[in-house]
């Protein structure tokens, strides 16, 4: 139990020292804190958008935050360190810092949260998320989000790539808390998968294209042996039977002809050719005898008489 309260102990002081630095360091816009304990003493490192403002003239403000770090907090020989933010857009708490001081100053809610959302996305954030909580129209408390890109909300994707910064504003109808939360635009996410060819691999990778070790070879397998040439045996042609005809040959058996009678077939009759009419009185000619059925001579005699 002794360690515990001692690991806890250290950690509400850390807190401590973050609020008075951020009370302190307003005006230069706080950035960050990082405390590290080393063998020479304690490091405290300060990220601020204008650290010329917590140096001062000739180091005096830094030395007297020094001091009052020493003789409020305990910490061992500290040593504050100041850095610059790189983009200040881009940075959680000091944007969150100059959202709160826009409320202040009288801005509409959503007004400022739209801009501060544009601000930072055309700084080149992956995705930005911000909420305002407290009595924003009326006496009833509520909450407003902006979000836009890429948020992570839990996971080792958010600890890694999303910074949080917690400021708050002081207005008529009460304090309001704003949150931003901001992923960084050199984020890669775990679906993100990049194909490198291979000059990028040598500028990044190098040791990768490294020439392998030779490997081992038995030096009897690389002689040269004379190529036996085997002579080529012709196999004998089988031929295959044909196969037989499905149909059999019959002889062929000549039948008698039968001759048919003739049947006399009556002489069709030659159309007569038609003479000219003439005006002339018709001469009766004595009718010819039938050639064809001759009647009998005793016939006619009978005739006769």
């Amino acid at each position: 139990m002794a360690s515990e309260r001692k690991f806890i102990a250290e950690n509400i002081r850390r807190v401590l020292l973050k609020e008075y630095l951020m009370k302190e360091v307003s005006r230069a816009g706080f950035g960050g804190l990082d405390v590290q304990r080393t063998p020479m003493g304690t490091s405290i490192i300060l990220t601020t958008e204008r650290p010329g403002l917590v140096i001062g003239k000739k180091g005096q403000t830094i030395k007297n935050l020094t001091i009052a770090i020493e003789d409020k907090f305990g910490f061992e020989n500290p040593k504050i360190e100041v850095l610059e933010v790189a983009d200040p857009n881009l940075n959680a708490q000091i944007m969150a810092e100059k959202l709160a001081f826009s409320l202040e100053r009288g801005w509409h809610f959503r007004r400022a949260g739209h801009s501060t959302v544009r601000r930072i996305m055309d700084s080149g954030a992956k995705g930005c998320h911000i909420m305002l909580a407290g009595k924003l129209t009326g006496q009833r408390h509520r909450r407003e989000k902006f979000k836009e890109g890429y948020i992570k909300f839990c996971g080792e994707p958010k600890l890694q790539f999303m910074g949080r910064g917690y400021a708050t504003a002081k207005l008529k109808m009460g304090i309001i808390g704003v949150t931003v939360d901001i992923m960084d635009s050199n984020s890669r996410l775990p679906d993100e998968i990049k194909v490198l060819t291979k000059t990028e691999v040598s500028q990044v990778y190098p040791e990768l294209l490294d020439e392998a070790p030779a490997p081992i070879v038995d030096k009897n397998l690389l002689e040269e042996k004379p190529a036996v040439v085997e002579p080529k045996v012709e196999e004998p042609k089988v031929e295959k039977p044909k196969a037989a005809k499905a149909k059999t040959d019959k002889p062929k058996v000549e039948e008698p002809k039968v001759e048919k009678p003739k049947e006399d077939k009556p002489k069709a009759a030659k159309p007569k050719a038609e003479k000219p009419k003439s005006d002339e009185p018709k001469e009766e000619k004595p009718k010819a005898a039938k050639t064809k059925a001759e009647k009998p001579k005793a016939e006619e005699k009978k005739e006769e008489i």
